[in-house]
């Protein structure tokens, strides 16, 4: 199966994700909605706009490769932070219709992507570029680690199987790609992923070395842990990890 196919396999699984997302904030009243998220200074509430809003820009990039006519992901990083503010004092029922239905849009428009735009060459808010298909592999990232920010009883142990197999895999190809002054504590580090005998080094091998289950290293590397069940060698504090997602290695530069 190419990539480009399973990302389309990957469209039933971001249906499923948002599906979760919308029992977690149906269950939130709306102390819990302004109580804050795991993402500094934004609330639940704001998390779950930038879920529906980022769909909207992801939607965007696919109409772009649809009709060939140039769609920014968002019109400015302004814009994008006064979006999410002016949606985060809606309810939970109102958020959670527009996860849903920002949702469904991405979805209609994935599944009816033609043939001959799946590699059509977009580019993302931060400037990296890559084909119209990858947005689909984007947006389970999206889905899947902000639905972990939420900060409400979803955790990397509740990540589906085939979501944590797939991003630990590019999260360790992708990092290992970055300039070694953006590698920041991972610097020499040789990283192991215990169950799925995968593993990468970050800039030149020092000795140092990580290593646990791709769920364990995933949650660590995306943030969304302090290294719970990574074990380190030498033993000590856990360095520093670079931002996350990475751009991803592999696809040349629009």
């Amino acid at each position: 199966m190419s990539t480009s196919e399973y990302s389309r396999d990957v469209i039933g699984e971001l249906d499923s994700g948002v599906e979760r997302i919308a029992a977690t904030l149906s269950a939130l009243d709306d102390a819990d909605l302004r109580a804050p998220s795991a993402l500094p200074g934004w609330s639940r509430a704001h998390v779950a706009v930038h879920i529906a809003r980022n769909a909207d820009s992801l939607s965007n990039l696919l109409e772009w490769a649809r009709t060939g006519e140039e769609i920014p992901q968002y019109p400015s990083i302004e814009r994008r932070n006064a979006d999410i503010e002016a949606g985060a004092g809606r309810n939970a029922a109102e958020l959670v219709e527009d996860v849903r239905a920002t949702a469904a849009r991405f979805g209609e428009l994935a599944r009816g992507l033609p043939e001959d735009a799946r590699d059509f060459t977009v580019r993302a808010m931060p400037g990296f570029a890559h084909p119209a298909w990858y947005a689909i592999l984007r947006r389970w990232h999206e889905v899947e680690a902000h639905h972990v920010d939420l900060a409400a009883g979803y955790g990397p142990a509740d990540w589906p199987d085939s979501y944590v197999g797939w991003a630990v895999r590019g999260t360790l190809a992708d990092a290992a790609a970055l300039p070694r002054e953006r590698l920041l504590g991972l610097a020499g580090y040789r990283i192991t992923v215990t169950d799925l005998d995968e593993s990468a080094v970050f800039g030149d091998a020092s000795g140092a070395e990580a290593s646990g289950t791709g769920r364990a290293v995933l949650a660590w590397l995306s943030g969304r842990s302090d290294g719970a069940g990574v074990t380190l060698r030498p033993d000590g504090p856990s360095p520093e990890v670079p931002p996350w997602p990475h751009a991803p290695a592999g696809f040349p530069s629009a």
